[in-house]
Formats: C-alpha cells, structure tokens, sequence
C-alpha cells in the first residue's frame, strides 16, 4: 500500500439547499467536479459516494480519470453511512475525506496536510477547523466497527488529531443553504479573477 486517495461524500438529500447542490454551477463547471479538482493532483484515486440523485452524480463522474464512484444503498440513515461506504474501498496509505459541497478547498492546503506526519490531520483557518481531514488507513477498521449512527467527529475526538493553520478560507465554505451557496459563489468569483 503507498499514496494517497480521496473519498468525497455525495449522497445527501439536499434538503436545506432547496435544489441538489451537487449539480449546482460554480463557473463552468459543478459544485461536484470543483470538489473532485481541487484534490486532482494529489490523489492517486478519488472515491465518490452517492446515494440520492446518484444516476446524475454517476454522470457527472463518468469521464473524469482516476475517480470511481461507489453506492450507498444505507445514505438516508445519514454522512456516516456514506463514510463507512467510501472508506471500504480505500487501498493507499493515507485518505482525505471531504463532503462534496466543499469546492474551494486549495491545492496548497492539501499539499500542506499531507507534509505532516500523524494519523489525522485536520486543517484551521483563523481558529476553526475545517475540511477536508487526512486519515492513516490503519484507523479503517476502528471507523467501520462504529455505529452507523455515529459523527466522524466523535471519533476524531477519541484521537491525538493535528491541526495545521492554512490560510485558505475554502476549508470553512460549504453549501447547506441558498444563502450558502451565494456566498460560496461570490468568493470563488473574486478569488477567480
């Protein structure tokens, strides 16, 4: 086992967003496919998990090199489900994990994560934490034996995790909501121009 993969979740109902976000545009392409990019270069394979709308996820995916994407028959029970899902196809050494309405998350702030040596870390900017976090592939098994119920973060929690400060403010931005999805995109048009 060397490298690195991504597994990016995918499955969620949308439900606060008002319309599934997933396909939402940012510039010239998807929420999604931005998702996908920005972890591009530095993952060897990239895991998408779907669940509802996953025939327009799968179509989004289909021609993009090097992701694959899986099911989640269980994603109504919730994220976790759609974790545990990713994470059973993950064969690299290390993997993020991020919720695919984070697309502004930098190359650099990847790059960084993967330069620190522990078992997860997790990125802040300006004091909160964000995503994507970077896992060592040994704490597998401990995730999938939780509950499917259970939050990443409770056992994030259990672990000696290492925060590394990035000045990247596309670890904080994700879209829940229509206001979200406004500010998500008003910051990916000033920082493209």
């Amino acid at each position: 086992m060397s490298g690195v993969e991504g597994v990016i979740l995918a499955a969620g109902f949308s439900e606060r967003a008002g319309q599934f976000k997933m396909t939402l545009p940012m510039g010239d392409r998807t929420i999604l496919e931005m998702c996908i990019e920005g972890m591009t270069s530095v993952c060897d394979r990239i895991i998408v998990v779907g669940g509802y709308n996953y025939d327009k996820i799968k179509e989004i995916v289909a021609d993009i090199p090097n992701v694959e994407f899986c099911y989640n028959k269980n994603y109504a029970m919730g994220m976790f489900t759609s974790v545990k899902r990713g994470i059973r196809e993950i064969k690299a050494e290390r993997f993020f994990v991020i919720p695919g309405d984070q697309p502004l998350v930098q190359v650099e702030t990847y790059q960084k994560m993967l330069a620190v040596d522990a078992d997860i870390v997790i990125p802040r900017y300006k004091g909160k934490k964000g995503h994507p976090v970077l896992f060592r592939s040994h704490l597998i098994e401990e995730i999938l034996a939780m509950p499917d119920e259970a939050i990443l973060r409770d056992f994030i929690h259990q672990k000696s995790a290492v925060c590394i400060d990035v000045d990247d403010k596309g670890i904080l931005l994700d879209v829940d909501n229509p206001e979200d999805y406004k500010t998500v995109k008003e910051y990916f048009e000033k920082e493209a121009l």
